[in-house]
């Protein structure tokens, strides 16, 4: 179960206080592969961070009983002065694996990353490109109960685009998705339901492709 509870979200800037969010109370459904589509600016990317944690509400709250990644991809978290390997030791630790289960984390995120020599490299001399294949496959070698995604497979090659689907499709077998996309295709072979963030508010369409519709009317 994953609940807004009257939550309200606001930035403030030269012009003002601006509202993102006011009282939204909001149950997003159970058991579903979710896809949180929306014009820019409509609040997509806030509302993933309000759910990954990496932000607060100004009211309210979010009440969960299951563990939700951190955005899959993200990689501004990493310290640059450390290695890729380094940075990857450093957040199994935080969430208590050590020992033969470190090492597992560490050869997956390698072999999933594909960058070569760069594994042991400084992060700060990363392409993007790269940044976002470390912090994909970091995110994929920890067990959640929701993946939360926002536009990572659109990092990298043709080659990796295919490889990140695939992954996500096997973790669908034992966990569920949310997907923060521009992406329609995306979508239609990834989610089972719509949320339509639209002026302050969320819509859901059980129908993916009724949800779809009326995104590329507004």
């Amino acid at each position: 179960m994953i609940e807004l509870q009257n939550v309200t979200k606001s930035y403030l800037t030269n012009h003002g206080r601006h509202y993102i969010f006011r009282n939204l109370s909001f149950l997003i459904p159970p058991r579903k592969n979710i896809a949180i589509i929306g014009r820019n600016g409509a609040g997509k990317s806030t509302l993933m961070r309000l759910l990954s944690g990496l932000d607060t509400p100004d009211s309210g709250r979010i009440a969960t009983d299951k563990s939700i990644s951190w955005p899959v991809g993200l990689s501004g978290g990493f310290q640059g002065t450390l290695t890729g390997r380094q940075n990857v030791k450093f957040v199994s630790r935080v969430h208590g694996a050590e020992g033969n289960r470190m090492r597992e984390v560490i050869r997956y995120v390698e072999e999933f990353a594909e960058i070569g020599r760069h594994f042991d490299l400084p992060v700060n001399t990363y392409s993007s490109g790269m940044r976002g294949r470390l912090g994909f496959g970091l995110s994929l070698a920890f067990d959640f109960d929701y993946f939360l995604v926002d536009e990572a497979m659109s990092v990298g090659d043709a080659h990796f685009k295919r490889k990140a689907s695939a992954a996500f499709k096997e973790r669908t077998e034992r966990a569920n998705l949310i997907l923060v996309t521009h992406g329609m295709n995306y979508v239609r072979n990834m989610c089972d339901v719509v949320l339509l963030v639209d002026n302050g508010s969320i819509k859901l369409f059980d129908d993916v492709e009724e949800g779809i519709k009326v995104y590329t009317d507004l």
